[in-house]
C-alpha cells in the first residue's frame, strides 16, 4: 500500500493515512500508474491493500480517500480475490 501521509499508532507503527493507493512491492509505481517517487507517496510493505467498493470511511478514519482507479485494478489479486481460471498448458 502507498498513501499519501502517515499516521503513527498507539504502538509506535506507521500506518498510511490521506489518500490511498494499491501498490506491489518492488515496483515504482501504484495499480493505478502514478510514480512514487513524482507523488512523494510513502510506502508502507506491511500494510494490505483491503479496501472493498462497498467500505464506507467515517471521519474518524485516518484514511480519506481510497484512489478509485487502483481499487478496480486491484479487484483480481490479493488472498480473498483470486482468478476463478488457471492456466493449464502454458507455453514456453
Amino acid at each position: 500500500m502507498a498513501a499519501s501521509s502517515e499516521v503513527v499508532d498507539a504502538d509506535g507503527v506507521r500506518q498510511p493515512g490521506g489518500e490511498v493507493h494499491a501498490w506491489l512491492p518492488g515496483q515504482n509505481q501504484t495499480l493505478c500508474g502514478l510514480p512514487l517517487s513524482r507523488t512523494r507517496l510513502r510506502r508502507f510493505p506491511h500494510v494490505s491493500f483491503d479496501y472493498s467498493a462497498i467500505d464506507q470511511l467515517t471521519a474518524a478514519d485516518p484514511v480519506g480517500r481510497v484512489c478509485p482507479r487502483c481499487l478496480a485494478a486491484a479487484g483480481g489479486r490479493g488472498g480473498r480475490h483470486r482468478q476463478s481460471w488457471e492456466r493449464q498448458n502454458p507455453r514456453p
